[in-house]
């Protein structure tokens, strides 16, 4: 039920949803993602909010992140929560229909099933990565775009990386054909696209330490990390190489291997992180002699149209010192390479570097870059180039670095955008079946290996 503090708020706004084209209701928002698509007000998007969970932490660190936005100093939002609270939230989701946008973004043992269901029931959904953790999976989610098209509904995942600038100016260059030339081949030791990225698990945000749920750390519940973070990793590689086409699983996509691999967690690791002093129940048999082997790594190796493309993911417990996530991203060209590094040397921030191709002349490159980068200052202003030993640095003004954060908003904007014109992008549709073939397939090859 809606509680007794928040119901009030619920009768005053019900005369005027009519006039928003977006009625939110979160599901079960057990990962501060679900926050963060209502980090700033959207046009169109009611401010009255309807969240159905269950009651516990997930649900109270869910709130707190919104009261933090309508309080904030700087440009406030303006979110009035309605609150379903009980064992029952998905039913009752369904039955009351106080919006038309499912956003879900947590606990992920359920969310195939609850997206499925949901676009059966004609709810468009915005949906947090992943949206399918294993070939059963997969399967589900085939259904339910199946579905979506039947019942002219919008089926999304929030892919944020999209709108990181080096990915972005990546992607732009890698069509510039007098500079990149074309797409190279490469092979398994050395591939034409590759996305690696190194994460942490214990990190210091404010002050205090991020706290993740238990459950987190059950692959059971949130997924390996071959089948979660790499959804973002092969997203990019599909996104950046042959941008706005449709890439379809059957005939564009040949699975050659995988692999995946523990971080081992203490006791008393889990606990920094999670904020609990024991392994939960759930945990109990997955132990060994007393530490967590989380498989939260992984490696998949795949060809897309014939180019090779390897990606990977790593979480380590904590940083050293001075460190910080890192991500790595190659493309190689017939004429140049575009890398970008994130790394100790570049301060831990997103830069792209442009490198001649094997035998490629340099200075035959040059006059090239310059007139590519002359062609995106309509976009991005004020990049610049540098030389370097291999090369030159784009280096981009840090006007144009959103944040992680903001990458939600524009998430959002886009989809909503979509939903008012009442289709998504031709291509989206085939490119999240594939997506998600590519990430279940590679769990599959993993664990028989």
């Amino acid at each position: 039920m809606t509680s007794a503090c928040e119901s009030d708020q619920t009768n005053q706004h019900n005369g005027s949803e009519s006039s928003y084209d977006v009625t939110l209701m979160t599901l079960n928002p057990g990962h501060f993602h679900a926050a963060l698509v209502q980090k700033n007000m959207i046009s169109g998007v009611n401010p009255d909010v309807y969240i159905f969970a269950p009651e516990g932490d997930d649900l109270t660190l869910h709130q707190e992140r919104i009261d933090a936005f309508n309080t904030r100093d700087e440009n406030p939002a303006n979110w009035n929560l309605n609150i379903h609270a009980g064992p029952d939230y998905f039913d009752a989701m369904l039955s009351e229909r106080p919006g038309n946008v499912m956003v879900t973004a947590g606990n992920n043992r359920m969310k195939t099933d609850y997206i499925l269901q949901a676009v059966n029931e004609g709810i468009h959904v915005l949906s947090d990565k992943p949206m399918a953790i294993d070939a059963g999976g997969w399967q589900k989610l085939k259904e339910a775009f199946r579905y979506a098209e039947e019942r002219d509904v919008l089926l999304y995942d929030i892919m944020t990386e999209r709108y990181e600038v080096t990915s972005r100016i990546q992607r732009i260059l890698a069509q510039n054909r007098d500079l990149f030339g074309e797409l190279a081949t490469g092979d398994t030791d050395n591939p034409a696209v590759v996305k690696e990225s190194i994460h942490h698990l214990y990190k210091i945000v404010s002050g205090q330490p991020l706290r993740r749920p238990p459950w987190y750390f059950d692959v059971t519940q949130q997924g390996e990390g071959i089948v979660d973070v790499t959804t973002h990793l092969v997203d990019l590689s599909l996104w950046g190489a042959f941008p706005d086409e449709p890439i379809y699983y059957e005939s564009d996509i040949e699975m050659t291997d995988a692999r995946r691999w523990p971080t081992i967690l203490t006791r008393q690791q889990f606990e920094n992180i999670t904020g609990h002093a024991e392994f939960p129940d759930y945990l109990q048999d997955q132990l060994q002699d007393g530490e967590l082997p989380y498989y939260s790594n992984g490696e998949i190796n795949f060809t897309l149209r014939g180019h090779h493309v390897r990606v990977s993911v790593e979480w380590a417990y904590e940083a050293p010192p001075g460190g910080n996530d890192t991500h790595y991203s190659e493309m190689r060209g017939t004429t140049s390479n575009l890398i970008i590094r994130q790394g100790a040397d570049q301060g831990y921030k997103s830069t792209l570097f442009v490198e001649p191709a094997a035998g490629e002349n340099r200075d035959d490159l040059r006059a090239s870059l310059e007139l590519a980068v002359e062609n995106l200052q309509d976009e991005f202003p004020g990049t610049e180039l540098t030389e370097t030993e291999n090369g030159w640095q784009l280096n981009i003004p840090d006007v144009h670095y959103l944040g992680h954060e903001a990458h939600f908003g524009k998430v959002a904007e886009a989809y909503f955008g979509y939903l008012q014109e009442g289709e998504l992008p031709a291509w989206e549709v085939p490119n999240m079946i594939t997506k998600y073939y590519i990430t279940t397939m590679a769990r599959e090859l993993a664990m028989e290996n």
